[in-house]
């Protein structure tokens, strides 16, 4: 059987010509037969794709050319079916969209704290621990401790920092921070965010929740839950571990065995937490294309099918945190 090698890498680095870097690398990609998605912007590039391992590793060997990309880090995870039917290079603003200008990681960014280390500085009562990633993701699993800025998408993080008083005090005086996310490149940018604004003292984990989950051992770790992922095991566990849960082909969202056994879920057309945002067309139009999804998948081929007209999360295009190891 014919395995595939799925990479994620992220790398925030001054790229002003970016726009010119897409053509050839997205040439180079289809050549080697690697489907998936890169995203390219003046502040550096954010990745997971999947194919053939000679293929992956031809493209990664590719961007490592450029004297920018050389210490280009990537995490990976095999499978014997490839998550991508297609390849696609974009051109953005960011690779992680936060809507503040100036906000530059590689300038910036707080102090990295090994998984290992991770324990002892959340334990601490004086430092506020936040999660940074959404509250679909924050609801299945965070640490002990953590607040929880309950934010639909990144971009409205910083309207929290500026509101919350755990980070804002009466004193005037800027707390320690440590923050997180699934694979880091949300808390690169989210602790430059905090820095500009005058924090002296502001953490992230390094490698994010997956590298703790991978490294800390169970009996150890301050983590409650599941880790949601943007790939098929849908949430991780210690070790990696698949979860649980399931995923709402429609609405993108993890699902626990009670939204499963709801007579809102429907597969591929609609669950408790979509069912009532969308028309019965819409609704109509899913269930053709998980016909044709079944068709398909009965007969052994890949069916792509056209996106459906239905909300995703602002960071579902792009698997933040993917595979063994990667927002």
């Amino acid at each position: 059987m014919t395995e595939f090698l799925t990479v994620a890498f992220y790398k925030f680095v001054e790229l002003p010509d970016f726009a010119d870097l897409r053509a050839p690398l997205l040439a180079h990609c289809e050549a080697q037969g690697v489907k998936g998605i890169i995203l390219l912007a003046a502040e550096g590039i954010n990745s997971t794709i999947a194919g053939p391992e000679a293929g992956i590793r031809a493209v990664l060997a590719y961007l490592k050319q450029d004297q920018r990309l050389m210490d280009l880090q990537h995490k990976e995870a095999w499978s014997a079916k490839s998550p991508f039917y297609r390849m696609k290079v974009r051109l953005k603003r960011e690779i992680v969209t936060l809507g503040v200008p100036g906000i530059s990681p590689t300038l910036m960014a707080g102090t990295y704290v090994k998984p290992q280390d991770w324990n002892a500085l959340i334990s601490d009562p004086d430092v506020v621990v936040v999660d940074t990633r959404n509250d679909y993701e924050v609801g299945i699993g965070t640490f002990k401790g953590a607040l929880d800025p309950q934010i639909k998408s990144f971009a409205k993080l910083p309207d929290w920092v500026a509101s919350t008083p755990a980070l804002n005090p009466a004193t005037g005086k800027k707390p320690k921070v440590a923050m997180f996310c699934t694979g880091g490149i949300r808390c690169e940018k989210s602790t430059a965010l905090l820095r500009a604004q005058g924090f002296d003292e502001v953490f992230h984990l390094e490698g994010g929740i997956l590298k703790y989950l991978e490294t800390v051992p169970e009996a150890q770790s301050l983590w409650q839950g599941q880790c949601f992922v943007f790939d098929e095991r849908v949430s991780v566990g210690h070790g990696l571990v698949p979860g649980h849960h399931g995923l709402c082909r429609a609405c993108r969202m993890p699902l626990n065995d009670d939204d499963l056994a709801s007579p809102l879920f429907e597969a591929g057309v609609s669950c408790p937490k979509c069912h009532a945002t969308t028309l019965e067309t819409q609704k109509n139009s899913a269930r053709e294309r998980q016909r044709q999804w079944e068709f398909a998948k009965a007969r052994d081929q890949d069916h792509i099918g056209a996106k459906l007209p239905l909300p995703l999360p602002i960071n579902a295009t792009v698997p933040s945190s993917l595979p063994p190891i990667a927002s």
